[in-house]
């Protein structure tokens, strides 16, 4: 389930891995507990059976992607699919059951009881039905071949190698690093099974009379997306990407090609773009507000009222349990969170507490940050410095970390401006943090990718996003009347 690969960012990597490993860090900004709410389905051709363990699996599956994402006319889209496809397949008695999760990441994935999802960023980046569909036929396919069952037996290996390791050792360096092992072994089928399910799937969805190129420009999406979010962590299982779990290699287009060349027929040719694009428009785009967001480099989070902001050339990225920042050449990283501290016990004190080792206690000091009460440390790791703050906003106490390869004046002065940026979000700044959405547009004679990538609101890359949305390769420009994807706000 994440987006980049551990290779792009070494040091990148290390610095996360090493705040990752600071404490038990739990939820993210929410104290209470969270209520889950109902998933919106597919209808099943049968009924799934569910058992202990995909019943939890599914809640935490939920818990890690912000929750089910309701949407009738998406479900109604999927159902349909979802129908065709169990008609065409060789199995129709297999039964499955589909969940729309509310991430802005690109994913998919199945249980093995039939049981599958895929996030809301996947199916913004589509462009027609029979991309979706190629996606939905490759997981079914995963649970059709018993993939799902094998990795699921995997999982359970892996996670009694993690208990070991962390039971075992006091190095945070260690356990971390274990644990992201652990997370990439568990989220990977392996390259013959991915070709296994490739097949099966482009087959599959070519019976069901959809485009069987459908998987090949899915993937070439994927990838594009993929090259837009170099510079994000890896650590985060909800922003984690399709591209993470399911590699798109160009071999892995080419064979995508390759198959579907053998599937051409009149009968299967259907991209069903029209009622795609009528199904998508509007859709939340991105970071769902009430979760806090990132723009730019600020962090919002307007249920909660506060913001900061980021130091130059730092990228933020707001993870399942953290907002975790890297600065560009991975040299200094950092981490925000929330953490319970009893109203009786001072900031000081809890920074001197022992949830992280190799705090200064002589550094210890209590401050105060725009009128709230704080308090900060130095520590020191082998490879990494930290400054750590811990500022109470109400009820709650939040968490700068801060990690420099070196301390240095900047590394400093990055860590103090960051925190003396935290303030309340004015009212008029509350209700104006609403979501991005995908809105489907004519083009206008006199539209060009230009023109209309202009109009794209709060993302990064505007031009190249708007290619990758709308499946435009390089130097292909936008004709009168062709519908396309903008990102508004």
């Amino acid at each position: 389930m994440t987006g980049l690969r551990l290779s792009a960012a070494p040091a990148l990597v290390c610095a996360t891995l090493m705040l990752s490993a600071c404490g038990n860090l739990g939820s993210r900004f929410e104290t209470a507990a969270p209520t889950t709410p109902t998933a919106p389905t597919a209808k099943p051709n049968r009924v799934v059976q569910q058992t202990p363990a995909s019943e939890r699996e599914h809640e935490r599956i939920l818990a890690s992607y912000g929750g089910a994402y309701d949407d009738p006319r998406l479900e109604q889209l999927i159902s349909k699919t979802v129908e065709r496809l169990v008609a065409a397949s060789d199995r129709p008695d297999q039964a499955y059951k589909v969940t729309i999760l509310n991430s802005g990441a690109v994913n998919a994935f199945a249980l093995p009881t039939g049981q599958l999802y895929v996030t809301r960023g996947l199916i913004a980046l589509a462009s027609d039905t029979s991309e979706l569909s190629s996606v939905l036929s490759h997981e079914m396919a995963h649970v059709l071949a018993k993939h799902a069952s094998i990795r699921e037996d995997q999982a359970r290996q892996a996670a009694v190698v993690t208990r070991v390791v962390t039971d075992m050792s006091n190095d945070p360096d260690l356990t971390a690093l274990a644990l992201a092992k652990t997370k990439l072994t568990m989220a990977s089928f392996s390259r013959q099974q991915e070709f296994e399910a490739d097949g099966i799937g482009i087959g599959l969805a070519a019976r069901a009379h959809f485009d069987p190129y459908g998987a090949a420009r899915f993937l070439t999406a994927m990838e594009r997306n993929a090259a837009l979010r170099v510079g994000k962590t890896a650590l985060d299982p909800r922003a984690q990407d399709f591209t993470s779990s399911h590699p798109a290699t160009p071999e892995r287009i080419q064979n995508a090609q390759a198959t579907a060349r053998q599937y051409t027929s009149p009968e299967s040719t259907e991209r069903d773009r029209e009622a795609y694009l009528a199904a998508i428009d509007n859709i939340v785009y991105g970071e769902d507000p009430s979760e806090g967001f990132v723009r730019g480099r600020r962090f919002l989070h307007p249920k909660l009222g506060f913001t900061f902001q980021a130091p130059d050339t730092f990228t933020l990225d707001n993870t399942a349990q953290a907002v975790i920042g890297v600065r560009e050449g991975g040299t200094q990283a950092m981490r925000f969170d929330v953490v319970r501290v009893p109203a009786e016990q001072s900031l000081g004190e809890y920074l001197n507490s022992g949830w992280m080792e190799g705090v200064d206690k002589s550094s210890t000091e209590d401050i105060t940050i725009n009128g709230f009460p704080a308090a900060s440390a130095t520590a020191r790791g082998d490879q990494w410095q930290f400054k750590v703050y811990a500022l109470r906003f109400g009820t709650d106490v939040y968490r700068f970390i801060f990690a420099a390869k070196q301390k240095s004046t900047e590394s400093e002065r990055n860590a103090r401006e960051t925190v003396n940026s935290f303030r309340r979000l004015t009212l008029e700044e509350i209700q104006a943090a609403r979501p991005l959405r995908i809105k489907v547009i004519n083009v206008q004679p006199g539209d060009t990718v230009e023109s209309l990538s202009h109009r794209m609101a709060g993302v990064d890359h505007p031009t190249e996003r708007f290619r990758m949305l709308n499946g435009l390769e390089a130097h292909a420009q936008v004709k009168p009347r062709d519908r396309v994807k903008i990102v508004v706000d």
